[in-house]
């Protein structure tokens, strides 16, 4: 070993980590009344009203931080609503219902049914993208908001295909467990909506949106609208299922009304299946085209 080296590159100073491990209070001060404990090591101090920039610093940087360390660049969002079932699960629960004799369980339960292809649909999609983009020079993995329904539809393809996948959880006042299928070291929870928010764009190179509810809507239009003033760059936004989606929001009387611009209905995409979604991205971003047209000849075509 080349001590003078060591010498000429060796910390001045002991890591944080290793004084929050080192640091054991004397008796007297190691009562939790104590102020004895160093601030970054106090939960209590840190949770504190007067604290809530420095929580929502580490809100960002970590979830960042960990991503670059796994060489996450490119990302695939999924949207969509945590109570779209598993196709078995729906079709199980319209059995009971019908056997129950309960007509209005079981109109429930038939539409949850129809509901559950969409459920299949990202499945399918996240191991499509998860497998055709291995061979990319920048990977592409999906994220979604690491829930149930739609969400753990889209991690679980990816995992069945053997990639990682992201899942950004937030704390909700129903516990909400991360979905089994999201890479753990890439199993992210969340206190601010802003900054879940936020992490779901500053990666994706497309929105794929399935049917949901108010939170679907919420981070679909908020990233339509960062798109449409510019504050955000353009990106592919395909919303699943068009008969669902024309049914939820007269898009065209939004126009004719002159709430948005003519143009605006270029925004976004319907599709219908994972192959659907994938041609539409393959065509925007060129991933199927031949290597002279993506590669370092491109240029010359």
């Amino acid at each position: 070993m080349d001590t003078k080296h060591d010498d000429l590159t060796a910390r001045n100073f002991p890591t944080a980590e290793q004084e929050a491990h080192r640091l054991k209070a004397p008796s007297r001060y190691g009562g939790r009344e104590s102020a004895y404990r160093l601030a970054f090591t106090d939960t209590e101090f840190l949770l504190r009203e007067e604290l809530r920039p420095v929580r929502m610093q580490l809100e960002l940087l970590k979830p960042e931080m960990v991503q670059a360390e796994q060489g996450i660049e490119s990302t695939i969002v999924i949207f969509g609503s945590a109570r779209i079932l598993p196709p078995e699960v729906a079709s199980e629960r319209l059995d009971q219902a019908r056997a129950g004799g309960d007509d209005a369980a079981t109109r429930r339960a038939e539409a949850a049914l129809a509901m559950s292809a969409y459920y299949d649909e990202a499945r399918r999609f996240a191991a499509i993208v998860t497998e055709r983009s291995r061979t990319l020079d920048t990977p592409i993995y999906v994220v979604t908001g690491g829930g149930p329904g739609i969400m753990e539809a889209g991690n679980r393809g990816a995992h069945e295909v053997g990639g990682k996948s992201i899942g950004l959880n937030i704390v909700l006042p129903h516990e909400q467990e991360p979905n089994p299928y999201i890479t753990p070291e890439l199993c992210f929870q969340f206190h601010y909506f802003a900054l879940r928010k936020m992490h779901f764009v500053m990666r994706s190179i497309a929105l794929v949106c399935f049917p949901g509810g108010f939170g679907t809507l919420d981070e679909l239009f908020e990233t339509m609208t960062l798109i449409q003033t510019g504050k955000s760059r353009r990106r592919p936004i395909l919303l699943f299922g068009r008969a669902f989606w024309e049914k939820l929001v007269n898009f065209q009387h939004l126009v004719d009304t002159g709430m948005i611009s003519p143009g605006d209905l270029g925004l976004f995409h319907f599709v219908e299946t994972a192959e659907d979604a994938w041609a539409r991205l393959a065509e925007h971003y060129g991933f199927d085209a031949a290597p002279t047209l993506t590669g370092e000849f491109a240029d010359d075509i």
